[in-house]
Order: C-alpha cells, then sequence, then structure tokens
C-alpha cells in the first residue's frame, strides 16, 4: 500500500500597491483569495507580513495592511477623464520577473465583463497593455505617473498575453476601498431577483 505525500504549501504570486503611507495596500481579490500567509515584498528587497483588512470578489479588489510608515505611495487620477487613445503604463511581475513595465494604450472604456453570476458590476478600462500571470493586482497609470486603475483579467486562449487586458478604474477602487474600510464589506442591495449595486 502506497502512502500518500502530505500536501505542500503552494505559492502564488501578483502584483499590488500602496496607496497610503501608513501601509495600505490594494491587489486583487483573486490574488490573495484563501491565502493562509500574505507577504509583500519591495523594490528594495524589504518584505512585511500582510493582513487582508476586506476583500471584495465581485469587483475582484483586496485592501490589505502591513505594520509601516513613511512609504511612498500612488496619486490617484480621475479614472472618469480616461480618454481612449491614451499611453499608459502597467507595473507588475508577469511569470515572477518582478517590477516589470509595459507600456500601451487604452483601446476602450466603460467595458463590461460578465461575472461568474452572469452580472456586470465594473466598467472596465481596455487596454493593449502586455498582461501576463504576475500582473494581477498591478497598477496601470497615466503619463503623468498617477494611477488609473488595477490590472485584473486578461482575455486570452492561451492564459497569456493576447493583446486584451482589462483594468478595475480607479475611481471605482476608491468607492470599494472606502466601503471595506468603513463597513468591513462592500454593501449590495437587493430589488426583487436583481442584484443592484450603486456605483
Amino acid at each position: 500500500q502506497q502512502r500518500r505525500r502530505p500536501s505542500q504549501p503552494s505559492r502564488t504570486m501578483g502584483s499590488g500597491f500602496v496607496i497610503s503611507a501608513d501601509g495600505y495596500i490594494l491587489t486583487n481579490h483573486h490574488v490573495v483569495d484563501n491565502a493562509d500567509e500574505i507577504e509583500v515584498q519591495f523594490a528594495d528587497r524589504s518584505q512585511y507580513s500582510a493582513t487582508i483588512i476586506g476583500s471584495d470578489r465581485l469587483s475582484d479588489l483586496a485592501l490589505l495592511k502591513i505594520e509601516a510608515d513613511d512609504l511612498p505611495s500612488l496619486e490617484f487620477a480621475d479614472s472618469d477623464s480616461v480618454k481612449v487613445g491614451a499611453w499608459v503604463l502597467a507595473i507588475g511581475s508577469p511569470f515572477g520577473l518582478d517590477y516589470s513595465v509595459t507600456a500601451g494604450i487604452v483601446s476602450a472604456i466603460g467595458r463590461s465583463l460578465p461575472t461568474a453570476d452572469s452580472a456586470n458590476y465594473v466598467p472596465f478600462i481596455q487596454t493593449d497593455v502586455a498582461i501576463n500571470p504576475g500582473n494581477s493586482g498591478g497598477a496601470l497609470i497615466n503619463h503623468k505617473g498617477n494611477l488609473i486603475g488595477m490590472n485584473t483579467k486578461i482575455f486570452s486562449k492561451t492564459g497569456s498575453y493576447a493583446g486584451i487586458g482589462f483594468a478595475l478604474p480607479a475611481n471605482k477602487m476608491i468607492e470599494v476601498a472606502s466601503e471595506i474600510i468603513q463597513y468591513g464589506s462592500v454593501k449590495k442591495s437587493w430589488i426583487g431577483d436583481f442584484r443592484v449595486k450603486m456605483w
């Protein structure tokens, strides 16, 4: 009789960015979903243990906190003012290659993508910036270096970059993160058989 080997813990990698000097960090929900431990590493190779303050599956956003002070943070741009054709940069760790930057343009705005339950919640920013596994949760910034979105999804038959990526707009990130901080979760309302999120 063969003995079963004990299962080994798995490790996944994603990206994220600091939004306040006292250690609040945003990333994707799917990056940290079901995680037992979360480790954040910065460009100077400093490492911190992170705590999940709150996470929302439908918007695919998670708010983390590390114990640190005086951290540099990104400045948010008004994502409602983003125009098709604008140049953007994606920052992340594709395939574990830390701190990679790719460039492209905004291909479309207000792109509606159905979720697993066939509902649409977020008007995504569509880009042609190269986004691959490991880029999830990373910053999408404009030519001024301000945050306009979070790289979240790709359309691909192979699982790798195929020219179509989607980012959660910065204004929606602010709304979701604010609700997480205030309530610990994102409040959603029900009307009849329909779930409605008032953005």
